[in-house]
């Protein structure tokens, strides 16, 4: 029993470190995210991303396979109980204070709400210090732990290579929502046949008696809060909550905008053949790769667009304008090329590999 519950934990080490290892640029944007003013408040931080999420991804992936082949078992188990510890401490003041709303866990392969991270942090650490109990003092012969060694080798080779992939390329299993052969165009139709809906909740206050309500909008007009002059709405605690659940989708993020704010997304998408042309970071970007980009985009038989965060950034071809943690979702790379036909993701690249192809 102890053994399957131990292969059930490693699994789920390697399974969350493989989909982040595999798209390692989206995680270290995650990371960058919490090191945002508006969470940790460590912006320093914000350049090492990239570093902090290769070290989180190598740990899950080694400790979760030196876990399934018992090496170094009660050291392993340790460390891991000390990751649960640091992730149930990210994913509860996500939770919390409601920050961040993904925390990656299991990068864009499965999607889990803050508490749902938390809980399932919580329920790893319970179970690895349940193994812990269970394993200790189990002297482990040298012999048979040198003979896993060159395993572990193998899977830590394999593992770089898949994290060298995603970080010099694109992704080698794309789980995000604007993979190739995504519509774009039919996403955003699902989405307006099959809206949210949400409602607006106040916080009111009675100054007589001190009874403090929660009321929606319907509620508040109906029962006439408003006329009377005792109920006071509390400034500062008015929200905006889910009351019909819709079609989700990433894809409703795909807001293209000229600089006067008004949107060319329509457009864009009704286009025979369109490149895009994105730069997250304009300020950060290597101008002459972004010059070599637009000009070869310009060769190609089709409309060409520029999208970014900034006004008159590119040169060559028109500018648009687009949310930087948007661009982020589709580009992992900085400037990055996407082609639609007709509103349908048939080809993406990094500039590099753009410039690169035949």
């Amino acid at each position: 029993m102890k053994a399957v519950l131990r292969y059930i934990v490693a699994l789920i080490f390697i399974a969350s470190g493989f989909v982040k290892a595999v798209d390692l640029k989206g995680f270290s944007f995650k990371l960058e995210e919490y090191f945002s003013p508006i969470v940790f408040n460590l912006p320093f931080l914000e350049k090492y991303a990239l570093a902090f999420s290769i070290i989180v991804v190598v740990l899950e992936l080694v400790l979760g396979f030196m876990l399934l082949m018992k090496i170094k078992l009660e050291q392993t188990l340790y460390a891991l109980i000390a990751l649960c510890v640091f992730f149930g401490f990210l994913t509860f003041y996500s939770a919390y204070y409601n920050v961040v709303t993904d925390c990656g866990c299991f990068g864009d392969a499965l999607k889990l709400t803050p508490w749902q991270s938390f809980w399932k942090d919580i329920t790893l650490l319970v179970l690895l210090i349940i193994l812990a109990l269970l394993y200790r003092k189990r002297e482990e012969d040298e012999k048979v732990r040198f003979g896993k060694l060159p395993l572990l080798g193998v899977f830590v080779l394999v593992m770089i290579f898949v994290m060298y992939r995603g970080i010099a390329h694109e992704p080698m299993i794309d789980f995000r929502a604007y993979s190739i052969g995504t519509d774009l165009a039919a996403e955003k139709q699902k989405i307006a046949q099959n809206p949210s809906e949400y409602k607006t909740f106040y916080s009111i206050k009675n100054s007589k008696t001190g009874e403090v309500k929660k009321v929606d909008q319907d509620e508040y007009i109906n029962k006439e809060y408003w006329k009377d002059t005792a109920w006071q709405i509390e400034d500062g605690k008015t929200t905006s909550e889910i009351s019909k659940k819709g079609y989700e989708s990433e894809i409703s993020k795909f807001k293209v905008e000229d600089a006067n704010g008004n949107p060319i997304t329509d457009e864009i998408l009704k286009e025979p053949r369109v490149f895009l042309v994105f730069t997250y970071k304009p300020k950060e970007a290597d101008l002459e790769l972004v010059k070599k980009t637009e000009t070869k985009a310009l060769t190609e038989k089709a409309k060409v667009y520029g999208i970014t965060t900034q006004p008159n950034f590119y040169k060559q071809i028109p500018n648009f304008l687009m949310d930087e943690i948007a661009i982020k979702t589709i580009a992992r790379s900085n400037p990055f090329v996407l082609i639609l036909e007709k509103g349908k993701i048939v080809e993406k690249w990094g500039a590099k590999d753009y410039l690169n192809k035949d």
